[in-house]
C-alpha cells in the first residue's frame, strides 16, 4: 500500500523528485495538499528544474502563502492594538508566532486562525475588549458549546471578525483543563520573548514542549506531518542554542509533557532526520510505528487511509483529554443536539 514517503522525502530532499514520473508529481502534489504541506514543498522546491506544470503550480502556492502571511500578520497587529491598553503579556502562537518571528517554521506555512495566549485572570478583560472594541463576536451561538469551552477547555470559545472574516482563539493554556498533562501557563508566558511590537512569542524550549503537546492533542493526528515539520524546522533553529536542550528537558517536565515531547523528537528524527539530543529524545521506541503508520497515512491521491488506525488515535486523543464519564456524557450531549438538529 502506497503511504506519504514521497512527501516526506520530497520535503527532507527536495532534489529526490528529480526522478518523479507524472504519476509520481500528481501523487507528491496531492498528498502536500491534503496535509497542508503544498506551500512548505513549493518553497522547497524553489530554483530546482521540474516540470513546468509544477512550477505554475509552486508558483501559485508561494503566492497565496505570501498572502496568507501577510493576512496573519496583519490579524496579529489588529489584535495588539486592541489589547495594548490592557497592559498584559499577549504571546502569539503556531503559525503566526513562527512568521512574526521569522523562524524556518513559518516558511511556506499555511497558517489558519490567530492563536493568542494571556493570563487566565486576563481573560475577561480580553475578551471584552475584543467584543466591544475589536469587533469580533462569537461564532459558537449553542449554549451547551459555550459553557463547554468555559469550564473544560483551554481556550475562549472563538471569535470571528465581523468585518475580515478572520477567527482568533484565545488560550490561557495550551490544553484541556482536563488532560492528564498540566503544563504551566504562568510559566510559559513570564518567560516568553518579546517582539519588536510589544507582542511576545514562547521562548525556544517552551515553543517545542507547545507544538508537542498540539501534536499529540489534535484529534486523530490530522495534519500531523506539518505539525511534525514545525518541529523539526523550530529544532534546527535552536540546536545550536546554549543550554537550549538542557532547558528543553527542564521545561518538559516542569509542563508534565516530557514524554509528548521525547516522541515527538524521535518522530521527526525519524521522517524528517531531525538532530535531536538522545537523553531529551529516550531510548523506548515502543509505540512509534504505529505513530508512523498514521502520520503517513495517504494514499496516492491524498486520501486517508488505515481508517481503522485512525479511529484508534481519535478515540485515544479524546479518551486522553477527559475521564470517562465526562466523555460520555460530552459525546451523548453532542449526538442528542445534532440529532434535534436534524430532525
Amino acid at each position: 500500500m502506497s503511504d506519504a514517503r514521497p512527501l516526506v522525502r520530497a520535503l527532507t530532499d527536495p532534489a529526490s523528485t528529480g526522478d518523479l514520473d507524472p504519476a509520481g508529481w500528481t501523487a507528491l502534489i496531492a498528498m502536500a495538499r491534503a496535509e497542508q504541506l503544498m506551500g512548505t514543498l513549493a518553497h522547497r522546491l524553489d530554483g530546482l528544474d521540474v516540470p513546468d506544470a509544477v512550477a505554475r503550480i509552486c508558483a501559485d502556492a508561494r503566492l497565496s502563502i505570501d498572502h496568507g502571511r501577510r493576512q496573519a500578520l496583519w490579524e496579529a497587529e489588529m489584535a495588539r492594538r486592541v489589547l495594548a491598553p490592557l497592559g498584559e503579556p499577549v504571546v502569539l502562537l503556531k503559525g503566526t508566532a513562527y512568521v512574526a518571528a521569522g523562524l524556518s517554521a513559518g516558511v511556506g506555512r499555511s497558517i489558519g486562525d490567530l492563536d493568542i495566549l494571556v493570563r487566565r485572570e486576563a481573560l475577561d478583560a480580553v475578551e471584552r475588549a475584543l467584543i466591544a472594541q475589536g469587533g469580533w463576536e462569537w461564532v459558537k451561538e449553542d449554549e451547551y458549546d459555550d459553557a463547554y469551552y468555559r469550564d473544560h477547555m483551554h481556550e475562549l470559545p472563538p471569535l470571528i471578525h465581523k468585518d475580515r472574516d478572520r477567527m482568533i482563539d484565545v488560550h490561557h493554556t495550551v490544553l484541556p483543563l482536563t488532560a492528564k498533562p498540566m503544563p504551566d501557563a504562568a510559566a510559559m508566558i513570564e518567560e516568553s520573548e518579546a517582539l519588536d511590537d510589544g507582542l511576545r512569542i514562547l521562548s525556544p524550549p517552551d515553543m517545542i514542549c507547545h507544538a508537542a503537546a498540539h501534536l499529540f492533542a489534535d484529534g486523530d493526528l490530522a495534519g500531523g506531518l506539518r505539525n511534525l515539520w514545525d518541529i523539526d524546522r523550530l529544532l534546527r533553529d535552536f540546536d545550536e542554542r546554549d543550554g537550549f536542550w538542557a532547558a528543553l528537558g527542564e521545561r518538559a517536565d516542569r509542563h508534565q509533557l516530557a514524554k509528548p515531547v521525547a516522541c515527538a523528537l524521535r518522530l521527526a528524527e525519524t521522517l524528517y532526520e531531525t538532530p535531536v539530543d538522545g537523553d531529551v529524545a529516550g531510548k523506548s521506541r515502543a509505540g512509534d510505528a504505529l505513530y508512523v503508520r498514521r502520520l503517513l497515512a495517504r494514499d496516492d491521491w491524498g486520501g486517508e487511509t488505515r481508517k481503522g488506525l485512525r479511529l484508534a488515535f481519535y478515540i485515544r486523543s479524546h479518551w486522553l483529554r477527559m475521564p470517562p464519564l465526562m466523555l460520555a456524557r460530552h459525546l451523548w450531549t453532542k449526538w442528542r443536539g445534532k440529532a434535534h438538529h436534524d430532525s
